[in-house]
């Protein structure tokens, strides 16, 4: 064999693992969605301590001093679950095995959910609002709407929905040109100004009392956000300083409107859900301050991951599925034991979620030392 032959052999060879090398190495990880999921889980804590201080019986709004500061306080944490969204979509794709990634998605997050629901169940039957025959029922109706009987847990079937169209939606996803994308997320910002429309034109382009599915019905909902996470994800991860610029003025406009809203709103509506007109998840005005957010953090850096702040950042942002789904009933406890000692919401709210946020932690850090605790957690 010539010495020619030999060396081509050789080149080929080297091309050949590094390519290989290439494509198993796995990207740098980023600490900056890492930080953001912790934000989230927190805001997600802090809208819910609000809720006892503008959420009146029957669902009538509460026109109080401290729905004022609700106002105030918990209009950028509405930002929490299209980040949580944002987050997951960002590491969504691609789906090049269908049956593996249901089976990891959906075990990691159906399950710890159905016990959940199932724990939920009997707490409520043991601090006295259902009797031991509903708590059965309840557990018997999980596949059909459980998680929405229990307030916050409505955020798993969307989540799950997410997962199931992630395989149909992957290749486009990934494949897709920037235009293409652009046009997409274009008409999405459309549809997420529809409630806002809807305030001049209640039925427009096709609805009807019979038709709940018009011109824009299919570039609606979280999906969204999926794929705004990967068109930031495709084309706009490299640094600039522009994008910061452009965060906060996404911020602070979104802020203003929804704050705004929430807070002229307040005097004149009766009821709670029309009041949150401008806190829907689905509105202009919360995906502007999620993508102002998102394009503030997606380039953080950290010059030494090992340091223990980081450390715990990362253990709570791993356990963050846990505390959301653990989180309502320490967070009542909290608001029980500390709502008589002050007179204001402004220092309540953020005391409240602040304690219910470490003492979950730290409850879900301890169940985590279980046997297969995995599928309790997370």
């Amino acid at each position: 064999m010539g010495t020619a032959h030999i060396y081509k052999n050789f080149d080929t060879l080297t091309h050949i693992n590094f390519i290989s090398l290439m494509t198993t190495v796995k990207p740098a990880r980023n600490y900056g969605l890492d930080i953001l999921r912790v934000i989230a889980c927190y805001m997600v804590i802090q809208i819910h301590t609000g809720e006892f201080y503008y959420i009146g019986n029957m669902g009538l709004t509460l026109n109080t001093a401290d729905a004022n500061w609700v106002g105030w306080y918990n209009s950028l944490c509405r930002i929490c679950v299209p980040l949580f969204v944002m987050i997951s979509g960002f590491y969504l794709f691609p789906v090049s095995d269908t049956p593996a990634f249901f089976k990891k998605r959906m075990s990691r997050v159906a399950i710890p959910f159905i016990l959940w629901c199932i724990l939920y169940a009997f707490y409520y039957y043991f601090i006295g609002q259902i009797d031991l025959q509903t708590a059965l029922i309840n557990i018997l109706k999980i596949p059909v709407n459980y998680g929405v009987e229990i307030g916050h847990l409505w955020f798993v079937y969307m989540l799950l929905g997410l997962y199931l169209i992630a395989p149909i939606v992957s290749p486009w996803v990934q494949s897709a040109s920037r235009g293409v994308m652009e046009f997409y997320l274009a008409l999405w910002a459309i549809a997420f100004s529809l409630p806002y429309i809807h305030l001049v034109f209640p039925e427009i382009w096709g609805e009807a009392f019979w038709n709940h599915t018009p011109m824009l019905y299919y570039f609606s909902g979280f999906l969204g956000y999926v794929v705004l996470a990967n068109y930031i994800k495709r084309f706009h991860m490299q640094h600039r300083p522009g994008h910061y610029v452009l965060g906060v003025a996404l911020i602070i406009a979104g802020y203003a409107i929804t704050t705004f809203g929430f807070l002229h709103r307040l005097p004149t509506e009766k009821y709670v859900n029309t009041l949150e007109l401008t806190w829907g998840f689905e509105t202009i005005n919360v995906a502007m301050m999620t993508a102002g957010v998102f394009l503030l953090f997606k380039n953080v850096t950290i010059k030494n991951p090992s340091a223990p702040l980081m450390k715990l950042v990362l253990d709570v942002a791993a356990k963050s599925y846990g505390i959301y789904l653990a989180h309502i009933m320490v967070l009542n406890a909290w608001h029980a034991t500390l709502d008589k000692y002050f007179e204001t919401a402004a220092i309540k709210i953020p005391l409240i979620a602040l304690s219910t946020f470490i003492t979950v932690y730290i409850g879900i850090k301890i169940l985590s030392y279980l046997p297969k605790s995995k599928w309790l957690v997370g």
